[in-house]
């Protein structure tokens, strides 16, 4: 079974508790890395040069200090170091203002929280599930290029 190192960007601390948890729940072994704001995130692509940092997924909450959720996007799809990384938008917002923002920007998909707990636990557990055991996805040394 594979393992993948998944960036969670996401400053909501229960959020990040539940999406830490229903991702530990699972039998899959994953590195999880958390980072609380849009200007970290940026900061976080900007310097990454090891390929073992480098996320395989990124989960990515619109509505962020410093950066918007949006913003980010932007700038991991722009970047010609990281463009092939996921970026799952997963956030409150269900405007489509919003939606049709992240797929501009070529989000791989965007999922609306949902409020209920355990729904909110079984929506993460079948993005791990999609993500991990049904789509392939480019390796973390193909991601830094040398």
């Amino acid at each position: 079974m594979k393992s993948i190192h998944i960036l969670l960007v996401e400053d909501n601390e229960g959020d990040i508790l539940l999406t830490i948890e229903a991702l530990e729940d699972s039998k899959i072994t994953n590195k999880i890395s958390v980072i609380r704001d849009g200007k970290e995130a940026i900061d976080f692509f900007e310097n990454v040069t090891d390929k073992e940092q480098v996320p395989d997924l990124v989960l990515l909450d619109i509505n962020l200090p410093k950066k918007s959720g949006h913003e980010v996007l932007r700038y991991i799809k722009k970047s010609e170091r990281h463009n092939q990384v996921p970026v799952i938008m997963l956030t409150t917002s269900s405007s489509e203002r919003d939606i049709l923002s992240a797929y501009k920007h070529y989000a791989n998909c965007y999922i609306t929280k949902p409020i209920d707990v355990s729904e909110f636990m079984n929506a993460i557990a079948k993005i791990e599930d999609f993500w991990i055991n049904i789509v392939s996805i480019p390796t973390q040394t193909e991601h830094v290029r040398r």
